[in-house]
């Protein structure tokens, strides 16, 4: 079904912009109808919840408590729609709209991305980050690799290697609230659920090969 899925998801990538990035927010939610059942209140679900379906890391501690932005706010929200809400993905929300991923990101269904905070971005000099931004294509390849078609759980991130949207591969590798994706960008909020996305934040763009 995972290999079925990215293959639709490439399909409606090429037809519209190329395949769908996701973007990330901080939200804990139960919408994932395959790992978890939905629910109108996210607050109760998480009441439930172990440590191990709790959001983790030293970002999240930046998250509201409440509102749109908090966790439990960007559960009900698609994943483009979830990260606008998150101040610290502004950077990666521009980029998303200037691609012309938004609506696709927000009508995929049960996908991971890996989003980078704008500190992450900062890391790029400014002079390559606008180049980047002026190329859609080049842009679009670089936010498709963000993406995996289907949603990880910590537990598969402790040794695993996975193709991302963009068909390129990342693997990711840590254990407890310690992750690392291509041994260079950490882990630094995850597991952060939005209605159609598991998200790890993470502090370092990932480029393609």
């Amino acid at each position: 079904m995972n290999t079925l899925r990215i293959r639709r998801s490439a399909i409606a990538v090429t037809a519209a912009v190329f395949l769908p990035f996701s973007l990330a927010a901080c939200s804990d939610s139960g919408s994932d109808t395959k790992a978890m059942a939905p629910t109108s209140d996210p607050a109760a679900s998480r009441e439930g919840a172990t440590a191990m379906d709790e959001p983790f890391g030293p970002a999240c501690a930046g998250v509201p408590k409440e509102g749109a932005g908090s966790f439990d706010g960007m559960a009900k929200d698609p994943v483009a729609t979830a990260a606008s809400n998150n101040p610290a993905l502004s950077t990666l929300v521009a980029a998303v709209k200037q691609a012309g991923l938004v609506d696709t990101l927000n009508n995929a269904e049960d996908i991971t991305v890996f989003a980078p905070t704008n500190d992450a971005f900062a890391k790029i000099p400014k002079a390559d980050l606008d180049k980047v931004l002026a190329d859609k294509a080049m842009l679009t390849e670089i936010l498709t690799y963000h993406v995996v078609g289907q949603r990880l759980t910590p537990k598969q991130l402790e040794n695993g290697s996975f193709e991302t949207l963009q068909k390129g591969m990342i693997t990711t590798k840590g254990s407890g609230e310690n992750y690392t994706v291509n041994d260079t960008s950490k882990v630094v909020c995850g597991n952060v659920k939005t209605a159609n996305a598991n998200v790890y934040i993470v502090d370092t763009v990932l480029m393609p090969k």
